[in-house]
């Protein structure tokens, strides 16, 4: 045990000053964010050294699949934290001043506080994923211990931060109700935290409402079912999805059976679950992560069916993560140990897959959380590349269309190339 004695009043107001820091410091520790922080994986020699410069890569047909299939996901984008304003050419850097009690304990004066609040955080170790209804996106950082908001029009961040607007120690999952009103999973507190949300034009403000803690041990993914007014939060330890009442908060009903310690493989029981998400119907998904599969359960909480079997391959899983439902009732699952997103339909069939390990554009470094909006907006958070990538899923619909076009497209060249054929012959009879 560290022990300051103080023999002097000079000495006593040192000491308070110290613990104070000592408590600042502790709070913004990443040792509070240990319990879920993942080993890194093995980095090659080709991959040392400095990242790739996206900038010089072109993007612009990055799709897949690839031509001349007809292209179903389309990359858009990336984004990797809060803007960073460069200091003007010439300009001064202006240094607080700090009297000898700041200097003796170590804190920091007003104006250096001011920096830190509005210092262009970037992310770290991104995981959870949602949007509002006005676009904004939301990811949950583990090490910054913040929800990033991004415009992702304008590329402006705001932040939901530990020690501002909340208290946090490990935050997972993250997710907004019809009424952007936002939730925050943390493992470490044992709770779910419910933000109420305030717009200003682009802006928004935002204010704790709620906690939820009953019956709650380490909530990580979370989904909302809007219409039957449910909130799906997945608790690791426990292996189990708790289902409340969205609008008074209450616990209604458990998913799964509790405390066999990642045990077992029955259906409709998880190891280990991670992710959950709702389609239009109510039906909810849930990555069973140890099981290596994907379980399936009606809004009433019933098991449906499963799919998902142990594999490095297409179609297969080890320890998938995180999930979504598109708007045709796709199954999109990200499976981090290959850095893979695979879509499927709810029979289990694979539609399609992308990604694989690395920094360039549709290559992720543990990919682990992941969204989809009304507008076929894509989100992937990648953990180790520090950044969230935007892709844009071809509807069904959409694809179709493109099929009708290309075929009438064929049958008019067709058309074209038989008539010329027959001119061809009387040119020849006028020569």
């Amino acid at each position: 045990m560290l022990t300051i004695r103080a023999d002097s009043t000079r000495g006593r107001k040192a000491t308070a000053l110290l613990v104070v820091l000592f408590g600042l410091v502790f709070a913004f520790s990443p040792a509070m964010y240990g319990k879920k922080k993942q080993q890194s994986q093995p980095v090659s020699k080709a991959q040392e050294g400095l990242k790739p410069d996206l900038s010089k890569v072109d993007v612009s047909k990055l799709v897949w699949p690839g031509p001349p299939n007809i292209a179903r996901i389309k990359y858009v984008a990336y984004y990797a934290g809060m803007k960073i304003e460069q200091p003007a050419p010439g300009a001064k850097k202006q240094k607080p001043k700090t009297g000898w009690m700041d200097r003796l304990a170590g804190t920091k004066p007003q104006d250096e506080k001011e920096i830190i609040k509005t210092f262009p955080f970037q992310l770290m170790n991104p995981y959870g994923i949602a949007i509002d209804s006005h676009g904004l996106v939301y990811v949950a950082d583990q090490r910054v211990g913040a929800v990033f908001v991004f415009n992702t029009d304008t590329r402006d961040v705001q932040l939901i931060r530990n020690g501002y607007e909340a208290s946090f120690r490990l935050i997972n999952g993250v997710a907004v109700d019809d009424d952007d009103r936002v939730f925050v999973s943390d493992g470490q507190l044992h709770r779910v935290l419910v933000f109420n949300t305030k717009y200003a034009g682009e802006k928004a403000t935002y204010e704790v409402a709620n906690v939820i803690e009953e019956g709650l041990k380490d909530p990580v993914g979370l989904a909302i079912d809007t219409e039957n007014r449910l909130l799906y939060v997945v608790d690791t330890q426990q292996d189990q999805v708790l289902v409340y009442d969205a609008d008074s908060l209450k616990l209604l009903r458990r998913i799964g059976t509790g405390g066999k310690n990642h045990y077992l493989t029955t259906p409709g029981d998880f190891a280990l679950p991670s992710g959950v998400a709702v389609d239009k119907e109510g039906n909810v998904y849930v990555t069973d992560t140890f099981n290596n599969r994907v379980e399936i359960f009606d809004a009433e909480g019933q098991f449906v069916s499963f799919f998902g079997k142990h594999g490095d391959g297409p179609g297969y899983f080890a320890r998938p993560k995180g999930i979504a439902v598109d708007g045709d009732g796709h199954i999109w699952v990200v499976y981090e140990y290959q850095d893979r997103v695979q879509v499927f339909n709810r029979e289990g069939q694979l539609l399609a897959f992308f990604g694989e390990r690395g920094h360039y554009p549709g290559q992720f470094s543990a990919a682990v959380g992941i969204a989809i909006d009304k507008d076929n907006r894509v989100f992937v958070t990648d953990q180790y590349g520090g950044r969230m990538q935007m892709f844009r899923y071809v509807t069904d619909a959409e694809a179709e269309a493109e099929k009708k076009r290309r075929e009438e497209e064929a049958k008019a060249k067709a058309s074209d190339g038989k008539e010329n054929a027959k001119a061809q012959p009387q040119n020849s009879a006028a020569n």
